[in-house]
């Protein structure tokens, strides 16, 4: 990659910077790609300046003393809604005029701006483009007109010149600088809720439908001014005089704020507020759908508010500690399961329903084993809580016993953990791991150990550590001290965290039980004025935030740094904007501890290090439901086919910990051959987590390719090392992905191989040809035998012989007339039948009946009359199909005969049940070719097929039927009649070979037209066995070259066998090969072309077992450039595909990552629906 590699497009920069002034001054756009008449700007300046003379005026009476503060509100907001009004009212009314004239296009916030032409000062494109309206009149423009009347009665009183007076101890410069720039931040306000909302950079839907984001800023500007009458009407607070001083000057960088896009949208804002809730104040999780975190936050407080009222501690003890076990489940997938037990009827369909593939895991193994816990933690609780005295904290107290228990629980889980990585401590490899991984089972029987220490680690994690935070809980002496606000609410969240999260709640125990065994003896605030439950509360909150900070400050630097190590990351900017960072690192460290704080993804604008804080957003970072967005093409299916062995062998994983700490936001990274799958965990429980598994498109660009083999080099130098006895350092640990462990998943591997030297060389097409012949009539046999062994139904068709009989004359005319390929019309055809150009057949016909000697068009049948009374149509059809047969090549000397096939008598009555239908042997064909094909036709391997098939279902003997078969001429003429034709169809009647293009392209289902085609195209069953045919023998030729010869006919009908049973053939662009991938068949086969060096090529996919590498990326860094890509897609509307930020960083994975987020940015082509997964 160039340095000189734009961050955007040279037509988006001044876009770009006319919609950031848009933003800032709240919808006035007096930056205009064009040319506009004075009054436009004029009348945008009015329209801000409303606001801030009607409340200046009210504001002036005020401090006349002819208005009291609270008239001075009311009529300042009384004369905000009449201007309100009558803003939308003159928007409605020039939007209903212009609406019979002409449609003015709506805007798209994906879009570049509209160009308008401007007529007059008060114009209708000058109202559209100074008011573009609300969509909904009723909930909208009314309701946005009141909330408008109730900001600026608001913002009157905010801003009233005696308040900021007494507010600011009469310091008239600093009253009057909050007084002007105030208002100007309410002209702002007011402008965007009113006139016009301008596109928003903290924008995390893609569409505003609901028009939700003309609220965002009013909803921040009513915060500021709760605090303002919270000050006004309490008692004398310091610290909330303070914070209102604080908040007045902050409201003045406002503007800013929203135009760097700090502060999150409502609905963004709602969704994290949910979740800090959930997971910091009542120890939960994220969930993995909006429905599930509200219903889990409601559920959550509903039992906090609940334990308040519990008089008994027993009761409180026991109630805790049951209703937090079951809040930390997956309530859903039990009560699938419960279903599932209850009705008994519980059926899938394979990978229709991924999700209830998984319930399908959530059986009586789990049930059993979470209603055994759950008893024991009750009986747990109840013989506790009767042994729990008054007795305090100290070194010898009970409590301090389990404290040390705790201390060696979590250092035996940490050492478990570390000893199966691949790397200890991330850098050194860990000499013990094996490093062979070609091989599953010897892989599995070298990792006995490893798994051993897994399942260990597991029960200590599931069952033991969450038992001894229980008993540290139960004997604290805060249960003694109820009812308590602050004790219910720590330690129904201390419950709560024991099940939810046990790794993080095991690590905030035992730092509060070590900070007791410190200071136990010291009277400090930590021992005073906190009970236990509020100490797990500050600590799980630190420790958060902390992690978080620790992971955004290596994002940065990696960032900074790579920025100039990186060769292809450099550019002319790249040094003045490290001296900058390095100049001011203090106020980068508070940029990210702020970003820390919130919760909010540190944002790299173009992925520069240039860092902003990204709006708070929920931990899953998209909006809507997971698993909807995703481009779906023929690659799906290999994900779709993967996922279930993947998610299977991930339940094992994260059990044993060998995945690192499964937390909500955690992501990793799966490389298996030309497919990479992207894990993102939503929601973590007790023993289960959810999951999101998007898969990436298998053609890789160049920047994806470069990445992927960055990738590559990872998993190599980890899981293939050359000397595993030897300490070695990780190279890549500077990298957002680290490498894991390998996982057993059942994939498919896909095999693309060159065919030179089998289908170039011209004795191996004549062998296809040669071929053809036997396999169809294997297929053909195998057919009919398959139709004998079904079971008649009432509704059963007619058999073959009663079928009614058409002149295989008015049977090629229609067939040429509904031919897909070259199909002619009647209205042609009459032409084409003119005697001007065609000769008379019927006079000829005549003439040469007179000489004698008159070729047979049609052989009489006995069973059947010939057709006199042909239609018009009909006649003219059969005149062509007559003068084409003249034009047919030759074989030999003289006239040709054109033979129908004669009907036949069987000798035996069970020749007629293998028989073809009569229907597939009513090609006229010459009887040259008949003679031709029955001297072709292989005797001996028709009688060997024949004594394959087994009549279990008929009465007589099997010997005697087969006998039967055999010595019945007429069963082997009906298989010539039915396979003539086809081979015609596919070969043609000339001694000529198919070059591998056509081969190819027959194999395709593409066969060139010709009158047996034709044919053959209107009799579809027999079409598909006979490409069926050309496709194993296609195959038998290319195994025949690299396997070598069939050597017997046992061994061709053991291939063949293996064909129709374990090999799907065909494109891979087709819809059936894509089902067959999702049913597992065992091998699929295509076949391709190389138009450059004119040889085929083929594709081969096997389905084993691999033992494929996984990673752990950094959840930061991914959340980072996710939310650089959201604001570059959204607001910048950066969709350049060689723009800087979608280019190739191998310490980044920039170009996957961003492949990886839920479209618009994003584009997988898979995502699925969030997948459960037990740990058991």
């Amino acid at each position: 990659m160039a340095p000189d590699v734009p961050l955007m497009g040279y037509h988006k920069r001044a876009f770009v910077l006319r919609r950031l002034a848009q933003t800032f001054l709240g919808g006035p756009r007096l930056m205009l790609g064009q040319s506009a008449p004075s009054y436009v700007f004029v009348h945008q300046i009015l329209l801000f300046l409303v606001p801030w003379a009607l409340g200046g005026v009210c504001s002036l009476l005020y401090q006349l003393g002819v208005l009291e503060d609270f008239e001075t509100a009311l009529l300042s907001g009384a004369l905000m809604l009449a201007a309100a009004t009558v803003i939308q009212g003159t928007s409605l009314v020039e939007r209903r005029r212009r609406a019979s004239a002409q449609r003015v296009p709506k805007h798209n916030p994906l879009m570049d701006e509209e160009v308008w032409e401007f007529s007059s000062c008060l114009g209708s494109e000058t109202v559209a483009f100074l008011i573009p309206g609300k969509k909904h009149i009723i909930f909208n423009v009314i309701g946005h007109s009141i909330i408008s009347a109730v900001l600026c009665s608001s913002a009157t009183c905010y801003l009233l010149p005696s308040r900021l007076t007494s507010l600011f101890h009469g310091n008239i410069g600093v009253c009057v600088a909050i007084f002007v720039l105030g208002w100007l931040t309410v002209c702002v306000v007011e402008y965007a809720l009113i006139v016009n909302t301008p596109p928003e950079t903290a924008a995390f839907q893609a569409t505003d439908d609901n028009e939700i984001m003309p609220l965002l800023r009013p909803s921040y500007v009513f915060l500021f001014v709760a605090v303002d009458l919270a000050d006004r009407f309490t008692a004398d607070v310091p610290d909330l005089r303070l914070a209102n001083q604080i908040l007045h000057v902050a409201f003045l960088v406002l503007p800013l704020v929203w135009t760097l896009g700090v502060l999150p949208p409502l609905d963004a804002l709602f969704l994290w507020g949910m979740e800090q809730l959930l997971e910091i104040g009542l120890g939960g999780s994220p969930m993995s759908s909006d429905i599930r975190l509200l219903g889990m936050v409601l559920l959550s407080v509903g039992t906090a508010f609940t334990a308040y009222f519990i008089p008994s501690s027993l009761g409180l003890v026991v109630f805790m500690t049951g209703c937090r076990f079951a809040l930390s489940l997956d309530l859903t997938q039990i009560g699938f399961a419960i279903k599932d037990l209850v009705t008994s009827s519980f059926t899938i369909k394979q990978f229709k329903d991924l999700t209830a593939w998984c319930c399908r895991q959530f059986r009586w193994r789990e049930i059993l084993f979470h209603l055994s816990v759950f008893l024991l933690a009750l009986v747990e609780a109840s013989l506790l809580h009767s042994a729990q005295g008054d007795q305090a904290f100290s070194t010898t107290s009970l409590q301090a016993v389990m404290s040390y228990i705790l201390v060696g629980l979590l250092l035996g889980t940490w050492v478990l953990q570390e000893i199966q990585a691949i790397y200890i401590f991330g850098i050194v490899r860990n000499p013990f791991y094996p490093t062979d991984i070609t091989i599953v089972n010897r892989f599995a029987e070298k990792n006995k150990g490893f798994s051993r220490i897994g399942a260990f680690r597991k029960m200590l994690t599931t069952i033991v550590s969450p038992l001894a935070m229980i008993a540290f809980l139960l004997l604290d002496d805060s249960l003694n001290h109820l009812p308590s606000v602050s004790v219910s609410i720590g330690l129904t969240r201390s419950f709560r965290m024991v099940w939810q999260n046990t790794e993080c709640a095991l690590a905030d125990m035992v730092l509060v039980s070590t900070i007791q065994l410190l200071v136990s003896e010291t009277d400090l605030w930590w021992n005073r004025s906190l009970d236990t439950g509020t100490r797990l509360l500050l600590i799980g909150f630190i420790r958060n935030r902390l992690f978080q900070f620790l992971s955004k400050l290596r994002f940065a630097v990696t960032v900074l740094v790579t920025s100039w190590t990186e060769r292809r990351q450099r550019r002319k900017s790249s040094l003045p904007l490290i001296a900058l960072n390095v100049a001011f690192f203090p106020i980068l460290l508070i940029l990210i501890a702020l970003s820390a704080l919130l919760s909010s993804p540190l944002l790299p604008l173009f992925s520069l290090p240039i860092f902003l804080i990204g709006f708070p957003r929920p931990v899953r970072s998209w909006p809507g439901p997971v698993g909807k967005n995703a481009f779906v093409c023929p690659d799906t299916a290999y994900y779709q086919q993967m996922v279930p062995s993947l998610t299977a062998a991930l339940q094992t994983a994260f059990a044993s910990g060998s995945l690192d700490l499964c937390l909500p936001g955690s992501q990793y990274l799966c490389r298996f051959q030309d497919r990479l799958a992207w894990i993102h965990v939503l929601e973590r429980g007790y023993a289960y987590c959810r999951v999101n598994i998007k898969g990436l498109e298998l053609e890789e660009t160049s920047c994806q390719a470069s990445e992927a083999r960055r990738v590559d080099d990872i998993f190599e130098e980890a899981f293939e090392c050359r000397h595993p006895r030897r300490p070695s350092i990780n190279r890549h640990v500077g990298n957002i992905l680290s490498a894991c462990t390998v996982l057993p998943i059942k994939a498919y591997s896909d095999a693309r191989n060159s065919l030179a030297g089998i289908m170039d060389l011209q004795e191996k097409r004549a062998q296809l040809k040669a071929d053809f012949v036997r396999v169809l009539l294997w297929v053909l046999v195998q057919e009919s035998y398959k139709k004998i062994k079904m079971p008649k139904t009432s509704g059963e068709a007619p058999s073959r012989e009663s079928l009614p009989f058409t002149h295989p004359e008015v049977s090629i005319a229609m067939s040429v007339r509904s031919s897909r390929s070259g199909s002619l019309h009647l209205e042609s055809m009459e032409e084409e039948t003119n005697k001007s150009y065609l000769p008379d057949l019927e006079s000829g016909r005549r003439t040469q009946q007179g000489q004698g000697s008159v070729p047979r068009l049609c052989s009489s049948l006995p069973d059947t009359a010939y057709i006199e009374d042909e239609t018009t149509e009909e006649r003219a059809f059969s005149r062509l199909y007559q003068s084409v047969l003249c034009a047919l090549p030759t074989f030999g000397i003289g006239k040709q005969e054109l033979s129908c096939p004669p009907s036949v008598t069987f000798r035996s009555k069970y020749s007629e049940l293998l028989a073809m239908s009569r229907r597939w042997r009513t090609a006229p064909v010459m009887n040259a070719q008949l003679k031709e094909l029955k001297e072709r036709f292989p005797q001996d391997w028709f009688h060997c097929v024949l004594r394959q098939l087994y009549f279990s279902r008929l009465k007589d003997c099997h010997f005697t039927l087969l006998g039967d078969l055999l010595k019945d001429p007429a069963l082997r003429e009906v298989y010539i009649q039915a396979i003539l034709p086809c081979w015609l169809a596919f070969f043609g009647s000339d001694q000529t070979l198919p070059s591998p293009g056509q081969i190819t392209k027959m194999f395709n289902g593409d066969v060139p037209w010709s009158i047996p085609m034709c044919w053959l195209s209107e009799r579809q069953e027999l079409f598909q066995l006979a490409l069926k045919a050309f496709r194993y023998t296609v195959k038998l030729v290319v195994d025949e070259a690299s396997l070598g010869p069939v050597e017997s006919f046992k061994k061709m009908l053991s291939w063949l066998e293996t064909y129709e049973n374990d090999w799907f053939f065909g494109a891979a662009s087709e819809q059936e090969w894509q089902q067959a991938v999702l049913k597992e068949k065992p091998f699929l086969f295509s076949l391709g072309y190389d138009a450059e060096k004119g040889l085929c090529t083929s594709r081969t996919l096997t389905l084993q077992e691999f033992l494929v590498p996984v990673g752990k990326l950094s959840g930061e860094a991914v959340r980072g450039q996710w939310a650089n890509a959201s604001w570059e897609t959204l607001y910048a509307t950066n969709e350049d595909e060689e723009r800087f930020s979608m280019q190739a960083h191998p310490v980044l994975l920039r170009n996957l990552t961003v492949q990886a987020a839920d479209p618009p940015p994003g584009s997988p082509v898979y995502s699925s629906e969030p997948l459960h997964v037990p740990f058991l």
